[in-house]
């Protein structure tokens, strides 16, 4: 597509759907959303750009190769299960909780960066799936 509206509401729209899916990340462990559901916010926000632009301009916007995100995810969600087994003696998955609180993010713990890699999960394998279909078309 070639339509100035759409370029237009693209450049607005690229920075508040971003922020929109990080907000979803920060609420999702103690309220519904949360990883997957931020990252297809983020996700729907790089195809909304290369609807506006082109493929080739969202993957420099993106400056990582997709693919990359998925691994990087995966480690980061399986760390958040192993932690709490290492660190004391937990069950796998178990919620570690920083005692202090951080003012715009709350609680800090294992949840969070579950959701973080979820989220890595979630748009890496989104963009690598539709950057794979637009290439082939």
């Amino acid at each position: 597509m070639n339509t100035l509206i759409l370029k237009t509401a693209s450049k607005f729209l690229l920075p508040l759907l971003l922020m929109f899916s990080v907000f979803l990340l920060l609420r999702g462990h103690y309220l519904p959303g949360g990883g997957f559901v931020g990252g297809l916010v983020a996700s729907i926000a790089f195809v909304l750009h290369a609807f506006a632009y082109d493929m080739q301009s969202s993957r420099r916007l993106l400056r990582v190769h997709p693919g990359f995100l998925i691994p990087a995810g995966l480690a980061l969600a399986a760390l958040s299960g192993i932690f709490p087994m290492v660190y004391s003696d937990l069950p796998f998955m178990t919620g570690v909780w920083y005692p202090e609180s951080v003012p715009v993010i709350g609680s800090i713990g294992t949840a969070l960066f579950f959701d973080i890699g979820v989220y890595l999960v979630v748009v890496g394998s989104v963009l690598t799936i539709i950057m794979t279909l637009s290439e082939s078309a």
